[in-house]
């Protein structure tokens, strides 16, 4: 059963800048954004009340969840929802496993974790990675293509931001369910002011391959896999359910030549391969440390 649930969240990760590339543009970003985000946030809700917790509890850190809630949930996603669309699905796939390394340097900043070597030779690998993916095409590149990069490595900093604050929750034992709630619901409603202010139509999309992004983003991506991931981190650990991150590159780009929005070649395969690589190296982990004794 792990491994079936490690799979499902894998792949449902692994495809969600994909999901993002199929929704398309019909509707505003913000506005796709807002309607996941009100999705997801409603879905957390019924799950916060069939589990009885309360949404406000005395000695809570709000600030903290709100932080986790803005970076994760909405100036992240935004970010890396418009680098998909100016540039390519399995591009922002690999950068974005790139936060398998920021993330632990963000950590160290903050919370002075230890930061080992591996860490550097893992980002050495995702940043060499890139630099192969976009070397044949450097003189053709657009600048909204080199837009779209800039704002997913940017995307993928903010998320190891809202990680930073994640863990603080976390070693505050604030129940997920609730962090992810309030967090989620912050989120929406940063994501309505942003929309008004910036005068987004609301619109509502006809097309099948909308909602259907939209619904594999908010109810599969930001929900079920979610909640299956939590088991899976009761089950077998943080450390190794992690490891799926380092498989997003590959299933983000096979599924991008799939869709044809990228061609076949071996700069693809070959950073695809050392994205991977990368990743493996920064998330891997002694098993005598994770299970002493």
């Amino acid at each position: 059963m792990n491994y079936a649930m490690y799979v499902f969240c894998m792949l449902i990760w692994g495809l969600n800048f994909i999901a993002v590339k199929i929704q398309g543009t019909e509707a505003a970003l913000e506005v796709s954004l807002f309607y996941r985000s009100l999705i997801a946030f409603v879905l957390f809700y019924m799950l916060l009340k069939i589990k009885r917790l309360p949404l406000r509890k005395a000695h809570t850190n709000y600030g903290t969840i709100i932080g986790f809630g803005i970076c994760n949930f909405a100036v992240s996603y935004l970010l890396l929802y418009y680098g998909t669309i100016y540039s390519t699905a399995a591009l922002v796939t690999l950068i974005f496993s790139l936060k398998a390394i920021t993330t632990p340097i963000f950590l160290r900043i903050v919370f002075k974790t230890p930061l080992q070597n591996k860490i550097y030779i893992g980002g050495a690998l995702g940043l060499l990675s890139v630099v192969i993916i976009l070397y044949p095409d450097l003189h053709t590149i657009s600048s909204s293509f080199l837009l779209g990069i800039g704002l997913a490595a940017i995307g993928t900093i903010v998320t190891s931001i809202g990680d930073v604050f994640s863990y603080y929750n976390n070693e505050k034992n604030i129940d997920p369910v609730r962090a992810n709630t309030i967090g989620m619901l912050v989120a929406t409603l940063s994501l309505l002011v942003f929309a008004l202010a910036t005068a987004k139509d609301f619109v509502f999309p006809t097309s099948l391959h909308y909602w259907g992004g939209l619904l594999y983003l908010a109810i599969f991506a930001s929900f079920i896999a979610w909640l299956l991931y939590l088991l899976l981190v009761k089950h077998m650990g943080a450390a190794e359910s992690s490891y799926m991150v380092a498989l997003f590159p590959a299933i983000g780009g096979f599924a991008s030549v799939v869709i044809g929005e990228s061609a076949l070649s071996w700069n693809l395969v070959l950073g695809i391969v050392l994205a991977v690589l990368g990743a493996f190296i920064a998330l891997s982990k002694k098993k005598k440390s994770e299970f002493p004794g």
